[in-house]
């Protein structure tokens, strides 16, 4: 049983891999192996069984391979036909998801139950955003023009859709994987006023997610502006969408993050409450021991009370793990069968990935699992129960050293403050804070609520404390994912009961893990790495010891920019731990809405830009202007400004665009021309500088092309100048401003430039350096060396 559904996982994970999806016709290659086993299993020929043993996790890992790929081709196959991007349609559905406030509006996940415009194709399940009009201020709960939307109300309205599509970059986030694991095939937002048709549609789904909507309106109305307001909803209802990045950075540092939204700990706690109240009733009714025994009774209850509180809470990998090991538990005990806790584990294993087959590729799925294995391991069979003080220990030495190998390798960083900090938020949140906020958000009385609010903000005040320490946090690089394996051997040899010598040994398992480093360029040759940040840049720069970062990405909305949620994360993945130099080009929010978070994040030694004063920059970091003429030498290679002059900072008619600082680098093997967003104006000022020059000190063999091919830029005497044999375009898919401009990609074209677009190929990494003593170029982009079935094909 624990080998097939090993086996199914395993080919479940496989699949996910997969760069295109196989015909199901190549499932039926399955059967001869299923003829083959079972001939065996019959004929008991004893001195094969070790064939037979890998003959079923063979047809165990194509079982898991095929499942998900019939699951995989279904719900591909309900997608937006290409033509129907960003064009109106009408459609008729329901809103199936509690409405999240946002800082524009409201985002909400929308059922369709009929396309109203003609020939037009529409996927089933959406996800809307309504946009709130500029004038407006956001209200506590709702927007001002919508508060009436609610979940499980039917309604016709006027969409422009996309299909899923996000930024793609090595170490971060893949939304357009997650968009398929939630069944949203679309995205959009609503033209013009929609209109009620029903109040509400009575379905199973929608009456929970109203529910679900009532519920979290409550805690609002009690709660109003606490900040952590968004925390309790959390933990009662599992919508983490109200916590601010700066809690989920302090819950992240401090390894408590999973205590922080819905978790089997706190299902397991509220079950295990109620067991223990039927348990005391039941034996004191009389006559209900009689008709059905006391424990089924309260083992009925606690599996009910887990099932209402995962519908309640979002359903979300954690919740749905502990919610069929009680329900495999509850069944045991009702059918008198007795399973060990490896088999309880592994059917909830299948349970999950049968319902659920991209739940292989989520964090959450294997630090779930991973925790149980972990803890099955380091406190079965024991001799006899130690003290609980001493399983308190054991328990997290255990979670802190077994999920180490998993953090490093999803995270990039594990909590070294975690076990002192989950030893006083554990107990209290799960014990104290999670009832009591469930008490006053299902009941009419507020007090309940407010207690639990003010122990977790007595919580939060520890947990601060914890991480003002000098050392609080390790972070490095991202390990390659074959470290993994002795890592995971090092856990298991660690953990092993006491009595086992060498046990210390297991720690060399870590060391490829934290020791190999990524590879640097050599001296004389650079790597440049164009990073998606969809529609603005950022590029980072590496020479043999040094890093450079120009510009950093968009602001989004007040908690959310490219500089944490891409930048960072890419600069920590890939070992950066400093800065040695940071430039943002303009005073344009493409440019610099990431800079806050790279400068509050990175250590940087110095700054340069062309913005105004008013930039608040760390003490330790030297800031200057950046202007023609200035340049430096880092490792064999050449960093030369090239623009914009001195006095053009006093000439106030010159646009912010085109005092963008313009960054020529050249290393051995080649050049690059970095040109932010300058225009004609720029331009013309190059062109004239560089005919002057004896040396042609614009020409270069890439150029990431100014002004993300705007019209207004990448004229005819400046594209000649450069004369780029690679161009590359930041643009965000079908951006509003329609970059780049068919007339600009074809002035590239007309010099025989290679073309490529972020928005298409994602990151793209250049190369700088020699083979065979020959210098070379090497492009490599992200999207099509990490490609995925469910990414957009172009």
């Amino acid at each position: 049983m624990v080998l097939f559904v090993l086996g199914f996982v395993l080919g479940a994970f496989c699949l996910q891999q997969m760069p295109v999806l196989q015909d199901l016709t190549w499932s039926l290659s399955i059967l001869p192996f299923v003829f083959i086993h079972v001939f065996l299993r019959k004929a008991q020929f004893k001195f094969i069984s070790l064939f037979q043993v890998q003959l079923l996790l063979l047809i165990a890992l194509m079982c898991g391979f095929f499942w998900s790929a019939a699951f995989a081709t279904y719900r591909l196959a309900d997608a937006l036909p290409d033509n129907w991007q960003n064009k109106p349609i009408e459609l008729v559905g329901v809103v199936s998801s509690v409405p999240v406030v946002t800082e524009q509006g409201l985002r909400f996940n929308f059922s369709v139950e009929q396309v109203l415009t003609k020939e037009a194709a529409v996927p089933k399940h959406l996800s809307l955003n309504v946009y709130r009009k500029r004038t407006q201020q956001p209200q506590v709960n709702e927007t001002a023009e919508f508060s009436e939307l609610d979940a499980g109300q039917r309604w016709q309205l006027v969409v422009r859709l996309k299909r899923p599509h996000s930024v793609q970059n090595p170490h971060g986030f893949d939304f357009e994987s997650w968009s398929l694991a939630e069944n949203i095939r679309a995205t959009g937002s609503i033209k013009g006023k929609p209109t009620l048709l029903d109040e509400f549609v009575w379905r199973p789904q929608y009456i929970v997610e109203r529910i679900r909507q009532l519920v979290k309106q409550r805690i609002a109305d009690v709660l109003t502006n606490q900040p952590y307001n968004g925390v309790v909803q959390a933990l009662v209802m599992g919508d983490d969408s109200q916590i601010s990045v700066k809690d989920w950075q302090l819950f992240l540092r401090t390894g408590i993050t999973h205590l922080m939204s819905i978790s089997g700990l706190h299902i397991t706690m509220l079950s295990g409450l109620m067991f223990v109240a039927v348990n005391f009733a039941w034996r004191r009714i009389p006559g209900l021991g009689n008709k059905v025994p006391t424990r089924k009774a309260a083992t009925f209850a606690a599996v009910l009370t887990a099932l209402i509180y995962a519908l309640i809470a979002g359903f979300s990998v954690p919740t749905q793990r502990t919610l069929y090991m009680l329900m495999v538990f509850g069944v045991a005990l009702w059918t008198g069968r007795r399973f060990v806790i490896a088999q309880v584990l592994a059917m909830a294993l299948l349970i999950v990935v049968l319902i659920d087959p991209w739940a292989v590729i989520s964090a959450g799925f294997w630090l779930s699992f991973g925790a149980v294995a972990l803890l099955s391991f380091a406190m079965g069979a024991r001799v006899a129960p130690p003290h609980w003080l001493k399983i308190a220990i054991q328990t997290q030495w255990a979670v802190t050293i077994g999920m180490l190998p998993l953090l490093l390798i999803m995270f990039h960083q594990a909590s070294i403050i975690s076990p002192v900090a989950n030893a006083v938020a554990i107990p209290l949140i799960s014990f104290f804070v999670t009832p009591l906020a469930l008490l006053g958000s299902f009941l009419p009385i507020d007090w309940p609520l407010h207690l639990a609010y003010y122990l977790l903000e007595h919580c939060v005040v520890f947990l601060n404390w914890l991480n003002k320490l000098p050392v609080s946090v390790w972070q490095q690089h991202a390990p390659a994912l074959w470290t993994l394996v002795p890592a995971i051997i090092g856990v298991f040899w660690m953990l092993l009961p006491r009595g086992v010598p060498l046990r210390w040994l297991g720690f060399f398992g870590f060391l490829p893990m934290m020791l190999i480093l990524p590879i640097r360029p050599l001296p004389g040759e650079m790597k440049a790495t164009i990073l998606d940040v969809g529609q603005g840049l950022s590029v980072l720069v590496q020479t043999s010891k040094h890093t450079l970062l120009y510009d950093a990405g968009a602001k989004f909305n007040a908690q959310s920019d490219a500089g944490s949620r891409v930048v960072v994360p890419f600069l920590r993945g890939e070992g950066v731990k400093m800065l040695d130099g940071f430039i943002v080009t303009h005073d344009d929010n493409d440019h610099s809405g990431g800079m806050d978070s790279v400068l509050a994040l990175m250590q940087v030694d110095w700054f340069a830009s062309s913005m105004p004063e008013p930039v608040t920059i760390p003490p330790n970091t030297e800031r200057m202007k950046c202007y023609a003429g200035q340049s430096w030498h880092w490792d064999g290679v050449d960093f030369e400004m090239l623009y914009p002059n001195l006095s053009d900072y006093e000439n106030t008619e010159i646009k912010d665009n085109d005092r963008s600082c313009v960054l020529k680098i050249t290393s051995e093997s080649g050049s690059l021309l970095l040109t932010g967003d300058i225009e004609r104006h720029a331009e013309t000022s190059l062109v004239l500088e560089n005919s002057s020059s004896e040396a042609a000190i614009l020409k270069s063999d890439v150029l990431v092309v100014p002004h993300h091919g705007s019209k207004t830029s990448s004229t005819t005497d400046f594209v000649e100048a450069v004369a780029p044999r690679i161009a590359i375009f930041t643009v965000g898919y079908l951006n509003r401003f329609k970059h780049p401009r068919p007339e600009v990609t074809d002035r590239y074209k007309s010099i025989g430039s290679s073309l490529y677009q972020s928005d298409h190929d994602g990151a793209i990494e250049l190369s700088f350096s020699k083979h065979r003593d020959l210098p070379q170029i090497v492009v490599t982009n992200w999207r099509a060396q990490r490609k995925r079935y469910w990414h957009d094909k172009f």
